[in-house]
């Protein structure tokens, strides 16, 4: 993928406050322009079908990763919605490699408990400039959230603060040359009744409700008016070069990571509540999906699929054959009553 952005966190900084994301609205024109499907779209390289259901459910939810590189890698498992003895969820992941020469994109799936209640923890970490931020997110960020001291009372400054310390946990022990690397995240809690969805940078998240797809986050992207705004006002500056870019390097306008255009790009998230009620399930996703489905595409694929792996294989694959020329990782939260 492009370059993209990230936050720096000082002893001296203001404490977080939580600000409102913009208003979003129902799927619209949100593949992104200059990527559009081509018309002759190029197959994918043969995949092995998923396991059926009920093969899944006798399966832990560990998956052991595939030593060929370039084959897809898929899993997922079963969990109840906490404080619910009979309302579950299913997930699945699948994550391909593609036309991309290596693998940034990294994946969280992580159920535990966290003051006796349990806590579901899904994450997409798309990285550039290399994999090494990416794989920092998936090792730190969620153990930085759930052990914050008021993740349960006051969960959005919780998250707030953990991207804030990640980021400069990150930067500080960052090696000199690799001050370009930097990831995206797209991460989504369930606790409670509650999904909260906290996205910095161009991965996304979509809900489905009655079959309609709707945006729970926003890409930040460099020509975005008001992250331009900011952007402009912290002295930076943006430029067109075959994208919008920050400083003309960057093509998204945060990230974790990117010390080099601090304190233009920031990790800073915008967050976004939603009750699991009416929920039918969600999709987060690297931008290597979203660059060539449109929200209600993806919802559409989903929806035909009962089985969460099998739908994230197939978003996998339909992406790959219209043309993505990144990584693509997905994963599919799907909640059932029983």
């Amino acid at each position: 993928m492009d370059v993209k952005d990230s936050t720096t966190a000082s002893a001296t900084a203001a404490p977080p406050q939580y600000r409102r994301p913009p208003r979003l609205t129902d799927d619209s024109d949100d593949v992104k322009p200059g990527n559009p499907p081509p018309i002759t779209a190029q197959k994918p390289e043969p995949l092995s079908e998923p396991k059926h259901e009920n093969e899944q459910q006798h399966q832990s939810a560990i998956a052991v990763p595939s030593k060929d590189p370039d084959a897809l890698d898929s899993g997922g498992g079963i969990s109840f919605v906490s404080g619910s003895k009979t309302a579950r969820f299913k997930y699945g992941y699948a994550s391909f490699k593609g036309k991309r020469a290596s693998m940034e994109d990294y994946f969280e799936t992580t159920i535990s408990e966290v003051d006796g209640q349990t806590v579901a923890f899904f994450g997409v970490f798309d990285g550039h400039g290399g994999s090494r931020t990416a794989e920092y997110l998936k090792n730190n960020l969620f153990k930085n959230l759930s052990g914050h001291p008021g993740f349960m009372k006051d969960t959005k400054t919780a998250i707030v603060e953990a991207f804030r310390r990640t980021d400069a946990d990150y930067l500080s022990g960052e090696n000199p040359q690799q001050r370009d690397a930097g990831s995206t995240a797209s991460t989504a809690v369930m606790l409670g009744d509650r999904i909260l969805v906290a996205n910095v940078g161009d991965s996304r998240v979509v809900a489905s409700r009655a079959g309609s797809a709707i945006p729970l986050s926003i890409d930040h992207k460099p020509d975005r008016s008001d992250e331009r705004e900011r952007i402009e006002q912290a002295g930076g500056f943006i430029i067109w070069a075959g994208t919008w870019r920050v400083g003309g390097v960057l093509a998204v306008s945060r990230a974790f990571g990117d010390k080099l255009l601090k304190p233009y790009v920031v990790a800073e998230p915008e967050i976004q509540e939603e009750l699991i009620e009416g929920v039918e399930f969600i999709i987060i996703a690297s931008d290597g999906l979203w660059n060539v489905l449109s929200n209600k595409d993806a919802v559409g694929i989903v929806h035909e699929i009962s089985d969460a792996e099998a739908a994230c294989r197939k978003l996998v694959q339909e992406s790959y054959a219209r043309g993505s020329s990144d990584n693509i990782t997905c994963i599919v939260v799907r909640f059932e009553d029983h």
